[in-house]
């Protein structure tokens, strides 16, 4: 299940309300053994081994669950950064950051109990089971997501919980099914963002000034130049350097850029992998933004296949 973005909050008895937790989207299966996976199917638990025992110490066989990997900072803050890091590290280093700089679990729904697919089920009933389990079930590194059926709660988590880091709320309907794959939540966001995908750099890609970015044309599958960034502060470039590789020649743009994009016409083309995440506004001109767009972060837990297509907001 994935989620839109709305501009308005909706109301009426079927709605259900969560926070938006700044994380990596997760699925833990718990079998003989437990694997994480995330929405482009990567697997998430080497990287995260601290949830993935406190995943095998809390839910029985046969379960399966969606939540949210997070990591929180010493001052109490969703810590996105922190949490790449963790996202990152290999089999040695993952399980010492796992001592040091711990994650959690937020989990929100049910997709298995006991062996049996609860998918078509309403998300009220599965709500209602996933409460029992996890009355008995939560534990260190492993808590229930919140839920209200109340908008003024609701409007006053969204109105308080930016504070620490929580992008948003989450609402859904009480009386869907689970549709993997298919946005049938809607997201109501402090601000709207999306993501793209990064083809070049301004300056050198292990410390890049700018980026620019693309996306997929929804015709022809080619990757075509759609915006620009502002200029990255130096923290952001080495952050942004460290998870991007020169072009070694085959790279589906031209060595320099089409006139109308001005002084970034001179750039250094890098394999376009690397996701991250934009704050575009609404101005756009022949099939891109006309206006720099803000740089939010990047996003390795996505591939570009999860990219939306031409200039749209959602995929």
């Amino acid at each position: 299940m994935l989620a839109r973005t709305v501009h308005r909050l909706p109301e009426g008895p079927h709605w259900r309300y969560e926070p938006k937790w700044d994380g990596y989207r997760a699925i833990a299966e718990r079998g003989g053994d437990v694997r994480i996976t995330s929405r482009s199917g990567r697997r998430l638990d080497p990287a995260f081994p601290d949830v993935a025992a406190a995943v095998e110490a809390a839910l029985p066989e046969g379960t399966a669950v969606d939540g949210e990997i997070v990591r929180w900072s010493h001052e109490g803050r969703l810590d996105f950064a922190g949490l790449q890091r963790r996202g990152h590290s290999k089999a040695q280093r993952a399980q010492r950051l796992a001592r040091t700089e711990p994650c959690h679990y937020i989990v929100f729904d049910l997709l298995r109990i006991d062996g049996a697919e609860l998918a078509s089920s309403s998300l009220d009933e599965r709500r209602a089971r996933l409460e029992e389990l996890m009355r008995t079930a939560s534990g260190p590194g492993l808590m229930l997501g919140w839920q209200t059926s109340a908008p003024d709660v609701a409007r006053q988590w969204f109105d308080q919980m930016w504070r620490v880091g929580v992008e948003g709320l989450v609402a859904k309907d009480g009386r869907g099914r689970y549709l993997p794959g298919r946005r049938e939540w809607l997201k109501y966001k402090r601000r709207v963002t999306t993501e793209a995908i990064v083809g070049g750099v301004i300056g050198e890609p292990a410390g890049p000034r700018e980026l620019i970015v693309g996306r997929r044309d929804s015709q022809t599958g080619a990757l075509r130049v759609v915006g620009r960034t502002g200029e990255l502060d130096s923290g952001r470039r080495r952050e942004v350097g460290e998870l991007l590789r020169p072009s070694a020649g085959d790279h589906p743009w031209p060595p320099r850029l089409p006139s109308r994009w001005g002084p970034v016409r001179e750039y250094v083309r890098v394999v376009p992998e690397l996701v991250v995440e934009i704050a575009p506004d609404a101005a756009t001109v022949s099939g891109r933004w006309r206006h720099v767009v803000g740089f939010v972060r990047p996003r390795s837990d996505l591939a570009p296949g999860d990219v939306p297509t031409d200039l749209a907001i959602e995929g």
